[in-house]
Parts: C-alpha cells; structure tokens; sequence
C-alpha cells in the first residue's frame, strides 16, 4: 500500500481507515460535487412532501411559477421553468384534470394558450408551500438560520450568473 500525505501522519490507508471515511477526501474537496451531493437530498425531501399530495416537482413548480407571476402563456411558463415546452403540456394536462389550473386562448394571440390557477389551485399551492418550507426545515436542520441564508444568498448568485450568462 502506498503511503501519502492525505491519509494522515503516513499512515498506510488500510481498510478500517477507509471504512471510517464515507466519501473519497479529494471528491469531497469539490464544491461542484458537494453541491451535486447536496441537490440530491434537498430534491428528494421536497419530491417525497410533495409527492404525499399526489403531484410531482414539475406539477409543484408550474403551480408556483402561476402563483408567484399569474398567468401566462404555457410557452412562457415552460421558458421560465427551463422545461421542454413539450414537457409542459403533459404536466399541465394532469394538473387540469384535477381543477388546479386552467387553459384559454390568448385574446392577444388565437395561436397561444394562456395557463392561469383555479381557485383549487390556488388553495392547494398555498399547501404545497408550506410543506415545501417544511421539507427544507429537515435538509437544512444541520443549519442555523443565519447559515441557511448564507447558503442562499450564495446559491442564488451561481444560479443567477447562470442566467445571465445564458441570456
């Protein structure tokens, strides 16, 4: 076995060694990685909380893009969401079965369809966020409050230069 600094004194990396270390050190020393890690954990409390109200993260995203903006036309709402205009339709199809949002033509523009919350919708966004907030409250737990905005504002910065570099 070869000896190296990163597994401490020059001490050989024997098996107990690597047992008590749950992740390769030089992967956990990349923020891309750790963000990619992170991601996976937040997405699965939020999927699993929003799951238990019988919709998935893309119904739970179109609901609040509707609720944070109003309506719009499903090609913008799809823009906005990152998500194949394609895609779209087939989550607004299941949503509209349900009553939670509701589909019409563009008075401006016969062509387009404009996506709007029912009143059902409305209600059920409302619910669905509160369990959103919740699910977060048990993946950033290990947080303090101070510490979880910090995280945010610095999220929000890569997301946002994302955005700026893709515009």
């Amino acid at each position: 076995m070869s000896e190296t600094p990163e597994h401490g004194a020059g001490a050989p990396a024997g098996p107990a060694q690597a047992e008590s270390v749950p992740r390769p050190p030089s992967l956990l020393a990349l923020p891309s990685y750790l963000a990619g890690h992170a991601a996976r954990i937040g997405h699965d409390a939020l999927a699993e909380a929003v799951g238990s109200n019988g919709l998935r993260l893309p119904h739970f995203a179109a609901l609040t893009a509707l609720s944070d903006f109003g309506p719009l036309p499903q090609h913008v709402l799809a823009d906005r969401l990152g998500f194949q205009r394609s895609h779209l339709g087939g989550y607004l199809d299941l949503i509209e079965e349900r009553g939670l949002v509701r589909r019409t033509r563009d008075r401006a523009d016969r062509r387009r369809q404009l996506v709007e919350l029912t009143d059902e919708g409305v209600a059920l966004q409302r619910r669905l966020w509160r369990v959103a907030e919740q699910s977060q409250d048990s993946f950033l737990g290990c947080f303090t409050q101070a510490e979880r905005q910090t995280l945010t504002t610095l999220l929000r910065r890569l997301v946002d230069a994302d955005d700026r570099a893709r515009a």
